[in-house]
This record gives C-alpha cells, sequence and structure tokens, in this order.
C-alpha cells in the first residue's frame, strides 16, 4: 500500500510553486526552510518520483511530472478544504471568516455601501478583501485563496459558478464644450468616430466599453491608455477624448469635481454586477444569499 501525502507536504509543495523561492514558501507556511525542504524530500522518496530538478538554479525548477503534482495538490487542498467549509457552513450560515476578491472599478464606488449593509445582515460575518484584476483574481480563487468574487460580467471565468446580480448602466462622458454637449443623449454609434479614451489592458471594463459601443480592440491603437477610473476622468476633463464611465462609479464620486459633462446613450448599455465562487463549492448556497444586500446596495 502506498503511503498517502500529508495535507502539510502538499502545502509546502503549492507554496514553493507559488512563491518561487524557498525561504518565502517556508514564511508562507509559518515553517524554517529547512522544515519545508525536508518534507519535499520526504515527498520524492514517498512518491518515488522527482519533483525538483537538482543544478546550480537559484530558484526552484519544476520536473514535467512535478507542475502535474502541484496542480494536483492544489485540487486536493481544495477539497480538504471543503470538508471543513460545509461543516462550518452547516453549523452557522456566513459567520467567521470570507475572503473576498473585487475589482477596482468597483470596490472603490460599491464597498461604503456595501460593508454597512453586510454588518446589518451578516454580524458574524468577517470579510477579508483584495482588490486587483480579474485575471489574477479568478486564479486566486481557483487556488482557494480567494473564496468568493465581486466583478463586472461577462467575465471568463471556466471553472466557476456565476450570479448577475444587478445591473450597472453606462454613461457617456464628454470634455466641456464637446460638439455632442448640447444634445439630450449620445447616439452609440456616434462613438465610433470620437477618439474612445479606456483603462488598459487587464481591466475587464475595457473590453465591456469596447462592447457597449459595438467595437473591437483593434480600433484602439493608442500606447497610453488609464490605469484607473479617476485617470480616465482627468483624461476626458483635459479635452484628450470621450469615454463611457459606469454610473456605480459615477455615484460613487469618480468626477470629484472634474470638468466632465454626463450623457445617458440613446441604447442604453450596461456591464452586470454579480457574484462568482467555485463550481461544486459547498458554500454555494450561502454565497447566493449575499445577493440581496449586493443589489440593496447598488441600487441605495
Amino acid at each position: 500500500m502506498n503511503l498517502l501525502p500529508s495535507p502539510q507536504q502538499l502545502r509546502y509543495l503549492v507554496a514553493l510553486a507559488d512563491q518561487g523561492h524557498f525561504g518565502r514558501a517556508a514564511q508562507a507556511c509559518a515553517v524554517t526552510q529547512s522544515t519545508l525542504s525536508a518534507g519535499l524530500i520526504a515527498l520524492e522518496r514517498q512518491l518515488d518520483a522527482a519533483i525538483l530538478e537538482r543544478g546550480p538554479a537559484k530558484r526552484p525548477v519544476f520536473t514535467p511530472l512535478g507542475l502535474q503534482l502541484v496542480e494536483r495538490a492544489r485540487h486536493a487542498l481544495s477539497a480538504l478544504a471543503a470538508v471543513a467549509e460545509t461543516a462550518a457552513a452547516a453549523r452557522d450560515p456566513l459567520s467567521g471568516p470570507l475572503r473576498l476578491g473585487v475589482i477596482p472599478t468597483i470596490g472603490p464606488f460599491l464597498l461604503p455601501r456595501l460593508m454597512p449593509v453586510l454588518r446589518r445582515a451578516f454580524p458574524r460575518l468577517q470579510l477579508w478583501l483584495r482588490e486587483d484584476l480579474t485575471d489574477r483574481l479568478a486564479d486566486d480563487l481557483a487556488a482557494g485563496r480567494l473564496d468568493l468574487l465581486l466583478l463586472a460580467l461577462p467575465a471568463a471565468l471556466p471553472e466557476a459558478e456565476t450570479l448577475r446580480v444587478a445591473e450597472d448602466p453606462f454613461l457617456a462622458a464628454l470634455p466641456e464644450g464637446h460638439r455632442l454637449a448640447g444634445e439630450p443623449s449620445l447616439p452609440v454609434a456616434a462613438l465610433g468616430s470620437e477618439r474612445l479614451l479606456l483603462l488598459e489592458d487587464g481591466h475587464c471594463l475595457r473590453d465591456h466599453t469596447l462592447a457597449a459601443c459595438g467595437l473591437h480592440a483593434a480600433v484602439s491603437q493608442d500606447s497610453f491608455a488609464a490605469t484607473s477610473l479617476h485617470t480616465l476622468v482627468q483624461m476626458v476633463a483635459g479635452g484628450l477624448g470621450v469615454t463611457l464611465l459606469p454610473r456605480l462609479a459615477v455615484e460613487g464620486g469618480v468626477l470629484a469635481g472634474a470638468a466632465v459633462l454626463l450623457k445617458p446613450l440613446d441604447t442604453p448599455q450596461t456591464r452586470g454586477l454579480g457574484l462568482a465562487w467555485r463550481a461544486r463549492s459547498p458554500r454555494a448556497a450561502e454565497f447566493r444569499s449575499l445577493a440581496p444586500a449586493v443589489a440593496e446596495a447598488v441600487n441605495s
């Protein structure tokens, strides 16, 4: 009978893959570097397999088999965590720690409304927040480093279940004195002939803006793009072009006195606001129960 790896050995393996450094991996696992190294050597002996290449490289180099084992270890640790999560959810739903990932075009504008709602509805919930771009949050969710995401939809999340909670309409943002400033609403078709300012690659709002305008990424060849909505607003105020802003951000104060005019679109366009969690998560029912609180915060 083969001796099975211990959860601790699997944690060492995944931590080393994530950190790319023995010292940082040991720190992440709250052990000494020698303890982590010894655990991995023991794992190789148990499996009778080479997980790491032995050579002069200062950074750990995984063998092809080692890379496969890292992914297997991630799934195994996720399954073990699900056992504990199932028991905890049955005892006291939506209590204790919840690791929530949120994107930058939602977090600063919705969280000030959402946090009081959650405190009232779920007083025993301990919310830990991480703000990042959608792709990196999706990786953290799949790896078990996050429990739930609050993001804009549609989004490419093949290993997650999503729930669309609310709609966030787009508004056209124009510099003062723009030739279309006197129009009661802005035709979506007119945006195709304007210099459309966008967030840089990696922000899902960039893709959602292009989709709302019926345009493709290839139409925007500018080498300079904004890193945040606040920067984007200042670029519009400076007369560099026009853009679309989510109503949530406008209500959250992103204009901050900037010389920018807002116009509704003649054909309403929206992005979805939703939640995402790992497919088959034992806490799926809990996460769905958060939807009314998020919707209340969006519409408050």
